[in-house]
């Protein structure tokens, strides 16, 4: 049972400042979090996001860490890429932030060693545990370890930029959202004004770091944050794209030259034939929200697509036993397997920039052949019953002549010759979440409207 305002989500712990959160409730997670990682004698990674209240928390929280007898390497200000990135050589870490989340809210993310996810399952159900028996009994400290700060900023550009091989000149709109991308994409924009040859620009959108998001939410999933991007796209004159980050920096959306938004799953798609040019045979998963031509795409170019569950924790689980090359979510999430199986954009942009110039296209010409099916987007519906109504979903659309494939892998997934529909349970909220794709619009609008109406009957 969940003690704390049902702070303790499936992925990580998120509340609302100064009433589900506290710096005392740090300090014990901190304790907590160093029992169940084993990680006394050690040292463990933090870092944290510019929301006002994360100064306060990381501290609480690494006391709590240094009192349970671990030491700690505080990279500070970091993207959660970046922090991915800084966590891979130490024994656990955890992150400071609330992702995309509006300002009032911030939380916690976990990793073990190798930036491996601490999920509800493996891990956050016996923090919460230990943190309510911690903050009853109040145990005296175990041990006092010791305190270090490291600058990862440098190396973790000059890893990504080893992959950039462009030669010709670009210009990239970023809106950081005053999230933390500000922060590693103005550093990132100073190295490639520098490159001969071929300099690249970014041009910057809300770069300053400022955790009341005084612009708009930084979440890119929401297409009013999107505005200002376009308007900045359309106006340039020769823009290469657009780039929208959340406020962590580990989400992602793209636009094409003309400010249109290009789903996250058919960017995947883009950018696996790029990397499967020199790795032939790789497998690359996507999540089992994404269209067909995705699957398609990657069998073109030689690849093996598998599909995943959504949810960080289950994908990066799923690269690892698979050896996956890249994996991406139509959240905007991506996964490349170079990057230690964890989230990171510039790999995703420069990767598209790699294809740009290897085909001399505009990224518009390079979506339009993945246009192919009509996509319904996801559709949320607020329910009494998830799982009676996903049993009623399967009963009446598995009894359909024609049935391809059924699937339970997250929800209920049928699949026929010419529509597949996907129907599952969000790990946060009481809705569902329901998406259809047909081969043309009129059946995905009939077959959309259908499931809809028996989901809100």
């Amino acid at each position: 049972m969940r003690t704390i305002a049902g702070i303790y989500k499936a992925y990580d712990i998120r509340g609302i400042v100064d009433k589900e959160l506290d710096a005392d409730l740090a300090y014990w997670i901190g304790r907590a979090f160093v029992r169940v990682t084993r990680t006394a004698g050690t040292t463990v990674c933090v870092g944290k996001d510019m929301r006002p209240s994360s100064v306060p928390y990381a501290a609480a929280l690494i006391e709590g860490m240094l009192d349970e007898g671990a030491s700690v390497m505080d990279a500070g200000l970091v993207s959660t890429p970046l922090f991915y990135f800084a966590t891979r050589d130490y024994a656990a870490g955890v992150m400071v932030t609330a992702s995309h989340n509006p300002k009032e809210y911030n939380g916690f993310k976990f990793c073990r060693e190798r930036a491996i996810p601490v999920s509800y399952d493996t891990g956050i159900r016996e923090i919460e545990r230990l943190v309510g028996e911690l903050r009853a009994e109040k145990p005296a400290p175990n041990g006092k370890g010791t305190i270090g700060t490291h600058d990862f900023l440098g190396e973790f550009l000059d890893e990504n930029l080893c992959r950039l091989r462009t030669r010709k000149p670009m210009t990239i709109v970023v809106d950081a959202a005053n999230g933390m991308g500000g922060l590693e994409y103005a550093a990132l924009a100073q190295r490639l004004a520098a490159r001969t040859p071929g300099p690249i620009r970014i041009l910057p959108l809300y770069f300053d770091l400022d955790g009341s998001f005084p612009n708009h939410e930084a979440n890119p999933l929401k297409e009013e944050t999107l505005v200002e991007l376009q308007r900045r796209v359309k106006a340039e004159n020769g823009a290469t794209l657009g780039l929208a980050l959340d406020g962590d920096g580990d989400r992602c959306v793209f636009l094409d030259e003309r400010g249109e938004v290009i789903r996250a799953d058919l960017f995947l798609a883009l950018i696996a034939q790029e990397l499967l040019k020199t790795r032939t045979g790789g497998t690359v998963l996507h999540d089992l929200r994404s269209s067909r031509i995705v699957a398609e795409t990657i069998r073109a170019a030689g690849g093996k697509p598998v599909m995943c569950r959504v949810g960080h924790a289950y994908i990066k689980a799923q690269m690892r036993e698979e050896h996956a090359l890249l994996a991406g979510e139509l959240s905007g999430h991506f996964y490349p397997g170079e990057a230690n199986y964890t989230e990171n954009t510039m790999y995703a942009l420069f990767a598209i920039l790699n294809l740009l110039e290897a085909t001399d296209k505009p990224l518009s010409e390079l979506v339009a052949p993945l246009q192919k099916y009509a996509f319904s987007g996801e559709i949320n519906s607020k329910v009494a019953d998830a799982d009676a109504t996903l049993a009623a979903a399967e009963k009446r659309y598995a009894a359909l002549p024609g049935i391809r494939d059924l699937s339970h892998l997250d929800g209920v997934r049928i699949e026929y010759a010419t529509w597949w529909f996907s129907l599952r349970k969000s790990n946060t909220e009481p809705v569902v979440r329901l998406i259809v794709e047909a081969d043309t619009q009129q059946e995905m609008e009939t077959r959309r409207d259908e499931l809809l109406g028996l989901i809100r009957s």
